[in-house]
């Protein structure tokens, strides 16, 4: 499978299928996954068993929300482990992207680094993520209330990494 600037394709007999994963995603609307809940009654959540196919956009009730941007206290996002992104998102323009992921554990917000996965941010200020399966249980992506605004121009943020 091959990511084009904007698009998500995969190889059919020798042919490529593409597709706008901000017109073509699964809506991910775990209430547990909210940054404001702390671990949950009856065991963490786990993400690293979920089959995870294509692309998500995160809902807490009826908002649409993201990743978080900045450390997740442990045991918040229902799992012990909650997993966010140490760099920010994409603007509009650039396209499909891979972000490194942080699980905060011990005293250290990115003691578990995750496999990475890709981002979207899509018109209609939202984002879509193409998760993988965590290395390990008791970990989950979290999902937050940050308020979501694009520019629509070329600059690129700088954050060292891309």
């Amino acid at each position: 499978m091959g990511e084009l600037f904007s698009q998500d394709c995969i190889s059919v007999g020798g042919s490529s299928l593409c597709a706008d994963p901000c017109l073509h995603y699964s809506v991910l609307n775990d209430d547990w996954r909210s940054t404001t809940n702390y671990g949950p009654a009856n065991g963490y959540h786990c993400d690293s068993s979920v089959n995870w196919q294509g692309w998500y956009r995160l809902f807490l009730g009826n908002t649409s929300v993201q990743m978080p941007e900045r450390c997740v206290e442990k045991y918040m996002c229902g799992t012990e482990i909650p997993l966010w992104l140490p760099l920010a998102h994409p603007q509009l323009l650039d396209g499909v992207v891979q972000r490194s992921v942080c699980g905060h554990y011990y005293y250290d917000c990115c003691y578990r680094r995750q496999n990475p996965i890709h981002v979207k941010a899509c018109y209609g200020n939202y984002y879509v993520y193409k998760f993988v399966p965590t290395t390990l249980c008791n970990m989950a992506y979290c999902a937050g209330m940050t308020s979501v605004f694009f520019s629509n121009t070329m600059k690129r943020r700088d954050f060292g990494v891309k």
